[in-house]
């Protein structure tokens, strides 16, 4: 399945549009992980652990869109946006959402 942020795709045209889709992925940070994040803000440099579960998030939110497309008849996803927020007591959560148009491209 194609997937991109760009309203139409070189190449190909637009057939059908199927309708908005999208995916969500929502994951608890633990403390652990938050600890050692933490001393990595205090020295300095990149917070790999959270770096993976941004792009675990990342993935499921896609893939979860993708299967939505497909279900709908879908063979590309075109204006794809995508979110990042935290959430719960404590910006315990983070959430990450996938969205855009499902269409039918030749």
């Amino acid at each position: 399945m194609i997937v991109t942020t760009t309203p139409s795709i070189e190449g190909k045209r637009i057939t059908r549009y199927c309708g908005v889709v999208a995916g969500e992925a929502i994951l608890g940070a633990n403390v652990v992980k938050d600890f050692f994040a933490g001393i990595r803000d205090i020295v300095g440099g990149r917070s790999g652990t959270y770096e993976r579960e941004l792009q675990k998030a990342r993935e499921i939110a896609l893939k979860e869109m993708q299967e939505r497309a497909s279900e709908a008849g879908a063979n590309a996803v075109v204006g794809v946006d995508l979110d990042f927020e935290v959430l719960g007591q404590g910006n315990g959560m983070l959430m990450v959402s996938a969205s855009g148009t499902a269409v039918v491209v030749e």
